[in-house]
């Protein structure tokens, strides 16, 4: 129950045991069609250039900069955590200049900064910010930020990594350019593939690139033809295809369930959470109105604080429950406890406040 990789449904792990085939055999072929048609459900878009990086969500960030950010380009970078900071990082590595509006940890993207940044440097390219901070458990306005960025005429590119499946995500009706996610956090998949997304707008940006992308294994300009070739594909990569069959299945998993039931079910757990929480005496950093129910902040007691690796590792070797630390700024103060996909169940609420009672109510001495 930390901050991913989260539990993973058992026709998921069955899935993982097919078979091997080969990457450009037909089969996989058609599998590969019905894996962009369910992330295209999944991120509710229509956008052709929908498919999953062979590669953690990280690198899901990275081809999306790489491929949109050139030598000289101005983006305005949203950073509210651990996250942003390195879509910071992604566009200093690519040669561009990094315009930053800062918000505290814990609380969501201003819009006001974001809007008075716009209009204090015209000529920035690109708005990327965090839909759902997987550091601090925060949600940010997704919508009211690409509307702005639409306003000025520029891409947007956001971090939808612990958001897909556990809370809207609308990239069509909010008018996202480029988003990215991963497969082991409320798709309940194992570590290891990065579903992205491209608007047709994003696209055309990339095939009129001036200069060859940096990075040869995420140029978008040969890996879509590995994706959206019709009939025979060309080789780029060896797929991995039982990561692959992992993802189908999840992605099948949340199509029966249903976008608006899944995103139901993580707001209820969250509430059973939240009750247990304060009935335990502890309290939640994010304010309620933009706080994740995938993804919640616990704030650690001060006088447990010097304590509370040794808390972690209790609840590990003692109740086989794994929670997260603090990172960054929060490190030390908060735990992060995961309710993501198949983990977000009543079950796993009833066993993560149990073990924190027993842990609480032991005492720091027992602590070990």
């Amino acid at each position: 129950m930390g901050p991913g990789p989260s539990n993973i449904d058992p026709r998921v792990l069955q899935a993982m045991a097919r078979p091997i085939i080969g990457h450009l055999d037909p089969q996989f072929i058609e599998l590969m069609d019905d894996i962009k048609d369910l992330l295209r459900y999944a991120f509710q878009t229509e956008n052709p250039l929908t498919f999953p990086i062979s590669a953690p969500g990280s690198a899901g960030m990275e081809t999306c900069f790489a491929n949109l950010v050139e030598q000289g380009d101005k983006v305005l970078v949203c950073v509210n955590g651990v996250f942003g900071g390195r879509m910071k990082e992604n566009v200093i590595r690519c040669g561009g200049e990094a315009i930053i509006v800062e918000d505290e940890w814990g609380a969501p993207v201003s819009s006001d900064k974001v809007e008075a940044a716009l209009q204090a440097h015209p000529d920035i390219n690109i708005l990327a910010f965090v839909h759902a901070e997987t550091s601090t458990g925060v949600c940010s306005d997704a919508a009211t930020l690409a509307g702005i960025a639409k306003k000025y005429g520029c891409l947007t590119i956001m971090d939808c990594v612990t958001s897909l499946a556990g809370i809207p995500v609308l990239i069509d009706e909010w008018g996202i350019d480029a988003a990215y996610s991963g497969s082991q956090k409320c798709l309940s998949c194992p570590p290891g593939l990065s579903p992205i997304t491209f608007s047709p707008r994003a696209t055309d940006v990339v095939r009129k690139r001036k200069t060859k992308v940096q990075s040869w294994f995420l140029d978008l300009s040969l890996v879509m033809d590995y994706w959206s070739g019709e009939g025979a594909r060309s080789y780029h990569h060896t797929a991995p295809i039982n990561s692959m069959y992992a993802l189908h299945e999840s992605l099948l998993l949340l199509k029966d369930e249903g976008l608006k039931n899944s995103w139901a079910r993580h707001e209820t757990q969250h509430k059973f959470l939240k009750i247990g929480l304060e009935n335990l005496g502890l309290s939640l950093l994010v304010d309620e109105r933009f706080r994740l129910p995938q993804m919640n902040s616990v704030v650690i007691p001060g006088p447990l604080r010097e304590r509370e690796g040794d808390i972690r590792k209790a609840l590990l070797s003692k109740h086989n429950l794994e929670i997260g630390a603090g990172l960054g700024d929060l490190a030390g103060k908060i735990w992060r406890i995961g309710l993501m996909g198949f983990g977000a169940s009543e079950k796993n609420v009833e066993t993560c406040i149990a073990a924190l009672q027993s842990m609480l109510h032991a005492g720091l001495s027992s602590v070990s």
